[in-house]
């Protein structure tokens, strides 16, 4: 398919979102049901937390048995024998080699990354009208978006579409019937907060693909300045923080509970970052009391496989999704009443981690490291 009969059929599948959410109000209001519309959201990318290039490289010092005996035991026996999908340097084939600069870390740019490129600069401008034209008929007709769902919903479509035509719409595993909406437009099994770990910038676009139900994500508030990401997040009213703000901190602490009480379920990366190498990191404290005090459960989400789809040294992905076998497992709720943080904590990580690949499991998991720098030796 060319180029741009791709980019007329995103511009037809924004326009007709757009279109069919104020038909479907106008019906509604006319009929006296206020029903509204479900949708999900496009976040922007997290902010990147870079450290190391994600291709590990494993001295054969550290590989002994009674290591991979530990890690045999941290995955489940479906997975164990599925190989790595992370890429080697040669496999990768990079065109372009440079610096950011916001990082000042290497990124390279292959032919898979060029592709995804093109995709996004053709379409994204229908992503921008769709959300400006979704924004002006909230800001005109009353009531017609109160929780800038059908906003939301602009990004969405961009996702889905954005990965359909990369090649890279994930596979949905697991609890699947938690994500549907009932007729009035909210989840079926009431608010939540879903938590997920975070291993690549692909994570953001993935999610929002399999998603449903309409959901705020907790972001950092820097990424306000990006665009298209950055109007997603102020149009949508997203969670936005500043981290070194306690006010601010508060003030986004009561805001994630207010949308739990109003049945908007919450979207939280608990490690606070993007893994430098695809690995799940230490949690930070405080994601999980918001379910506590809102009364809601916890429904863990492992992403699978994004880091070596769009792993860290690569500017944009530098495969497949196909190829990588990109996953999204919907685990079974958490019940947080009567738990403390620590609890609720380590059951959501032993959710997480046995729906991951083996190069996705703590270092400390996977060999018995123990210091910082067996760690570091193993990542360089």
């Amino acid at each position: 398919m060319s180029g741009r009969k791709r980019s007329l059929i995103v511009m037809a599948m924004l326009s007709r979102a757009s279109l069919s959410l104020a038909f479907n109000h106008v019906s509604s209001s006319l009929v006296g049901n206020n029903r509204h519309l479900n949708l999900s959201n496009l976040h922007g990318k997290n902010q990147q937390h870079n450290k190391q290039a994600a291709i590990t490289i494993l001295p054969a010092s550290v590989q002994s048995d009674d290591m991979m005996s530990q890690s045999s035991s941290q995955v489940p026996l479906s997975l164990q024998n599925r190989p790595s999908h992370v890429l080697s340097m040669d496999e990768i084939q990079p065109i372009f080699n440079f610096k950011s600069k916001s990082s000042g870390k290497d990124k390279v740019l292959n032919a898979t990354g060029i592709l995804h490129l093109a995709v996004i600069v053709s379409t994204m401008p229908f992503w921008m009208a769709a959300m400006k034209i979704t924004e002006w008929l909230g800001n005109t007709i009353e009531g017609f978006d109160n929780n800038r769902a059908k906003f939301d919903y602009t990004g969405k479509v961009w996702c889905r579409a954005y990965l359909s035509m990369t090649d890279s719409y994930p596979m949905l595993e697991g609890d699947v019937d938690r994500l549907k909406v009932g007729p009035s437009g909210e989840m079926s099994e009431g608010a939540c907060l879903f938590v997920a770990n975070h291993a690549s910038f692909l994570d953001i676009a993935v999610l929002c693909t399999v998603l449903d139900p309409v959901f705020k994500f907790i972001a950092k508030d820097s990424l306000k300045k990006f665009p298209g990401v950055g109007t997603q997040l102020v149009g949508g009213e997203h969670v936005l923080i500043d981290r070194t703000n306690k006010r601010s901190q508060l003030k986004t602490f009561k805001q994630a509970i207010t949308y739990l009480k109003n049945g908007i379920p919450i979207m939280a990366f608990p490690e606070g970052a993007r893994s430098p190498d695809g690995r799940l990191m230490e949690f930070k404290g405080g994601i999980f009391s918001m379910a506590v005090k809102a009364k809601v459960p916890i429904v863990p989400l492992s992403i699978a496989n994004t880091h070596a789809v769009m792993p860290n040294m690569g500017f944009l992905p530098v495969q497949s999704g196909q190829k990588g076998e990109l996953r999204v497992y919907v685990h079974d709720p958490i019940d947080v009443e009567g738990k403390s943080e620590e609890e609720i904590s380590r059951e959501v990580r032993e959710a997480l981690l046995r729906e991951l690949p083996a190069d996705q499991h703590p270092l400390d998991d996977e060999f018995g490291l123990n210091s910082a720098e067996e760690k570091e030796m193993v990542r360089a």
